[in-house]
């Protein structure tokens, strides 16, 4: 197969999706006016609630809900080949993951920016609120712990990217100040941060910043078995351990700040930044497929798994979230895009645009995994990389990394400097996930703060302090620096439900305004029936391996929504039974 032939394929159908099914749910079932008074405006305060340019606020929201998943998934479902997870990335973001964005942002916009959990209440009932908001609360605690853990074991593999990363909040903060209190038009501030971006990159070469063990960790037991009695390897390990923990640590400081500034000092000035970053790496990758035009050494079908690899139906569809559908763009739209939108209008680009964006960042994870990476190896190198499970799911990322640098080198950019400059993308992008991720648990603690009259609760200096140390408990309390990770096999499970409850409230909503309801209908009633499939077969398995911890966690999540299931049923018959009322 060739590499070109499935980027024009994947390319193709995302812009018809685009131009066409995107256009007939804005004019048809969201039904978009241009004369609606958005939350920007009517609630406009300055930190949350800002009016903001579409091209802006595109970037902030893109590069939000961008995060790693999009590119760690595909790397990972490749080993059951290239079809499904293609078939998945394109189907799915066009049909499901692009309508979902869509819906939650334009619902939040028509009911003042509210959280999709405030909205649970206001349309399916009071217990399906709480119900929803800890899983919520659960899926943003694991993600902003395990992207620290990531963006931490990063910055200890590259070095060279610690200076253009944190010298992007620099250059964010200018560019802020620069738009929204200088009044500068906006295209030289991009055109020159994206320069001087690009720039630190190139620095980061010649100045690799390695922290250095801040907390003087010791080896534990197990590593010192692990060594096998070398003190010398078994030091070395700690000393990882003890610089993990120190980025992590530093990262959450940093979330601290960024979710209590104003939105526009920092968070849309970076967003918006990187989302040129992005444009800009898709590109490189698009023109090193077609300059290098590399084969597609993985099978349509992979009809000889390892061992250790479990069957693609179901679990394809939770391995895959975020580069085809994602209950955390729900958030991330109901939590804080909704609240910048300018023009209703706004939300087609910003919601269904965005995951149009998303998805085409997964699709070029399958070709860098599929097609450079196998450059980068050898095709007996690219076996053996996806020879097991464990090896495919640990080196998703360096699978991607390396077959972007691959790819760039096509194009006469050195090696390294590309290696740097995809790490810098991912890295950044988990980032903005991340510390967009505090602000939502912000928004959560807050929100419950009033719905049960706590006064503390509702100051969002003490919140984000609530938010952040919770994560931070969860990704150094265990493992040292990598706890997050234990619990991480559960994210796709909890994200795909959480996406498709979104999914539901849309229903109901689309019920009561008497509206088709077919275009939520279907991808919900889908994402449910995987979701419950594969969390049952996720917990034989933890049965079966004594996962304790993943197995307790786990059974609560699948007995919650077992709950908000039968909630959400009784919400749809009573609703469809008032729809059957005389108007």
């Amino acid at each position: 197969m060739s590499a070109i032939a499935l980027l024009l394929v994947g390319l193709s159908a995302f812009l018809t999706g685009y131009l066409v099914y995107s256009r007939y749910i804005a004019q048809r079932i969201y039904r978009l006016d241009p004369d609606f008074v958005t939350p920007a405006h009517e609630l406009q305060d300055g930190v949350d609630y800002v009016p903001t340019n579409r091209h802006v606020l595109f970037g902030h929201h893109f590069t939000s809900v961008a995060g790693a998943a999009p590119i760690v998934g595909p790397a990972i479902a490749v080993i059951w080949g290239w079809l499904p997870a293609f078939l998945w990335v394109v189907l799915g973001t066009i049909f499901a993951g692009a309508v979902h964005d869509f819906g939650a942002l334009w619902i939040s916009t028509r009911h003042k920016g509210n959280s999709i959990g405030t909205l649970t209440e206001q349309i399916v009932g009071g217990r399906a609120r709480v119900l929803f908001l800890l899983v919520i609360f659960f899926l943003l605690l694991l993600v902003n712990a395990v992207f620290a853990v990531v963006i931490a074991n990063l910055f200890i593999a590259n070095p060279g990217a610690v200076l253009p990363v944190w010298g992007s909040l620099v250059i964010a903060l200018v560019v802020g100040t620069l738009i929204y209190r200088a009044g500068v038009r906006i295209l030289w501030p991009s055109l020159a941060a994206l320069l001087l971006l690009y720039g630190l990159i190139w620095l980061g070469q010649y100045a690799e910043l390695a922290l250095p063990d801040l907390l003087g960790f010791a080896p534990t037991p197990a590593q010192v078995s692990t060594a096998a009695g070398d003190a010398t390897a078994a030091a070395e390990a700690a000393r990882i351990d003890g610089i993990r923990a120190s980025w992590v640590i530093i990262l959450f400081v940093y979330a601290f700040f960024a979710s209590v500034l104003p939105v526009w000092l920092l968070l849309q000035p970076r967003d918006y930044v990187n989302s040129h970053q992005l444009f800009v790496a898709l590109g490189i990758i698009f023109l090193g497929v077609f300059v290098v035009n590399p084969p597609v050494v993985a099978p349509a079908v992979n009809r000889a798994l390892p061992p250790d690899a479990p069957s693609w139906f179901p679990l394809l569809f939770i391995t895959i979230a975020c580069g085809a559908i994602s209950g955390f763009h729900g958030l991330v739209a109901s939590g804080t895009s909704a609240k910048q939108l300018d023009r209703e209008p706004d939300a087609r680009y910003v919601g269904y645009g965005g995951m149009i964006g998303e998805g085409t960042l997964a699709l070029t994870s399958i070709l860098a995994t599929t097609a450079g990476f196998a450059l980068f190896v050898g095709q007996d190198g690219w076996l053996e990389h996806y020879g097991t499970w464990a090896g495919a799911s640990s080196g998703a990322t360096g699978a991607f990394v390396n077959g972007v640098g691959v790819l760039a080198e096509g194009l006469g950019i050195p090696h390294d400097v590309a290696v740097i400059f995809a790490a810098v993308v991912v890295i950044s992008f988990a980032a903005t996930t991340m510390d967009t991720g505090v602000r939502l648990q912000r928004y959560i603690i807050s929100e419950l703060g009033v719905q049960y009259r706590i006064g503390i609760a509702q100051n969002r200096w003490i919140a984000t302090l609530v938010a952040v140390t919770s994560c931070a408990v969860l990704a150094l309390g265990i493992d040292r620096g990598a706890g997050g990770m234990r619990l991480w096999p559960l994210f796709g499970t909890t994200n795909q439900l959480t996406g498709a409850l979104t999914l539901l409230v849309l229903t109901l909503f689309l019920v009561k305004l008497r509206r088709p309801l077919w275009v939520t209908v279907i991808p919900m009633a889908f994402l449910l029936f995987m979701t419950t499939w594969a969390m049952v077969v996720n917990l034989l398995r933890y049965v079966h391996e004594s996962e304790v911890l993943l197995l307790v966690v786990g059974g609560i999540i699948f007995v919650l929504e077992l709950w908000l299931i039968f909630e959400a049923v009784r919400a749809v018959r009573d609703a469809l039974r008032r729809r059957d009322l005389p108007a």
